[in-house]
């Protein structure tokens, strides 16, 4: 039977919990969960809850919760994923199959074809709405750790701050694929936006240290891009 999974931002210890708010609502009345329901609890410090459902009242919800295991190992590979954003759903699904792909840190990024504006406000709430996302993905795919989505941020200003063994940006016009580079701990990931980066991005790119990588002759979309080069990241040099 499938345990349900839930991520409780706060400290966690074993015994009774009472839920509310957002969390007791969703368990209760959306998931229906029955007094005896068997859940997991996690934080994102890579351990684990295991436990049950005790009461659901109306708007609280109380737990009982054993002494923390193990979670899910993170990947060796290290990934920090520099996204272009892109306009509604597509942004959304490209975080979350990053995440569920294993990648550690996420940065939405401004470029010169980036169709998004984002500022004030507006941009704090929709990283809040990303970390979400990503928390949701950790709930469903079994991660202990939830990854970080920094706020939404320039192209240059991401090349400058950015440290990893290997970087790569992404593009069709080149030759290089992944298994010709050595394994990194530390990978870092620059997607563009839908049309592409700039020929003077990728040149500022690769003068901040990235290598052009492609995968095969298709030119992908913004969001499936992602997911394609996560995978074969992982499966080169990761945990799959």
């Amino acid at each position: 039977m499938r345990v349900s999974r839930f991520h409780l931002d706060a400290p966690m210890d074993a015994g009774e919990h009472q839920l509310d708010g957002d969390l007791a609502h969703y368990i209760g009345r959306v998931l229906r969960l029955a007094p005896g329901a068997a859940i997991q609890v996690f934080n994102g410090s890579g351990q684990e809850w295991p436990g049950e459902v005790i009461e659901v009242a109306k708007k609280q919800v109380t737990v009982r919760l054993d002494p923390a295991i193990p979670g899910l190992p993170e990947s060796a590979l290290k990934v920090h994923l520099g996204q272009a954003m892109s306009r509604g759903e597509r942004m959304d699904w490209a975080i979350q199959k990053a995440v569920e792909l294993g990648a550690n840190q996420i940065t939405p990024l401004f470029t010169e074809r980036c169709e998004v504006k984002l500022q004030g406000e507006r941009a704090d709430k929709r990283q809040a709405h990303w970390q979400q996302i990503a928390v949701s993905a950790c709930e469903q795919c079994g991660r202990s750790v939830v990854p970080k989505v920094h706020p939404p941020t320039s192209l240059d200003v991401w090349l400058d701050d950015l440290q990893a063994d290997l970087k790569l940006v992404l593009h069709h016009r080149t030759e290089q694929s992944l298994e010709s580079l050595q394994r990194p701990d530390e990978l870092a990931l620059l997607i563009g936006p839908e049309g592409g980066l700039s020929r003077e991005e990728i040149e500022r790119a690769q003068k901040s240290g990235f290598k052009p990588a492609r995968f095969g002759p298709r030119v992908l979309r913004t969001e499936t891009a992602p997911v394609t080069a996560l995978t074969l990241a992982q499966y080169l040099w990761g945990d799959i």
